[in-house]
């Protein structure tokens, strides 16, 4: 039997289900809330609000808590690279040598970015914030790869993944080329 909160408004009273998460913390979930009731919480900076339930990440910005797939992001920093970490965030766990072998040589197949994507990198300003740029590069992908990714089909997901990585990484270099003033040149 799961547990439940209750909420009584002018002798009202509402249940809202109990929510464990995967490090025990306790939420209670109040998505039908105002559906219900008609009211709204309000929780000032959103300390007490999670944006929603995640096997990704746990945060505590109170602890100064970070960890992704139950690792801390410190230990992260200094123990994985770039692509341990993607390879960790998309299938669950840390790779091994052979699969981050196979991960990485996947990646390289897919760098080749449409020399029209410099068109859109250097309609910004050189002072540009690199994540607004990247941001809007990574939304631009989409027009030079439009085909629908079927999520169902395993090999059809990895490939999109592949190349989806695989072109962010010349992007941001292409980024950080134009914000250092370094001419274009490919990887």
């Amino acid at each position: 039997m799961s547990k439940t909160a209750i909420l009584e408004i002018d002798g009202k009273k509402y249940e809202f289900p109990i929510i464990v998460g995967t490090e025990n913390e306790v939420a209670i979930d109040i998505d039908k809330l105002r559906g219900a009731t008609g009211a709204i919480t309000l929780d000032p900076g959103y300390k007490n609000s999670g944006s929603c339930k995640s096997e990704i990440t746990f945060l505590d910005g109170e602890e100064g808590i970070l960890r992704y797939r139950g690792y801390s992001i410190e230990e992260l920093a200094d123990k994985a690279d770039f692509l341990e970490v993607s390879y960790l965030l998309i299938f669950g766990e840390l790779p091994n040598k052979t699969q981050l072998e196979k991960f990485e040589n996947d990646i390289r197949k897919y760098t080749l970015v449409n020399e029209e994507m410099k068109t859109i990198i250097e309609g910004f300003p050189k002072t540009a914030h690199p994540m607004g740029v990247l941001s809007a590069l990574t939304s631009a992908l989409t027009a030079f790869n439009p085909k629908a990714v079927n999520v169902d089909n395993e090999k059809e997901l990895y490939e999109a993944v592949c190349k989806t990585i695989g072109k962010f990484l010349v992007i941001a270099t292409w980024t950080y080329r134009r914000r250092m003033g370094y001419p274009f040149k490919l990887l």
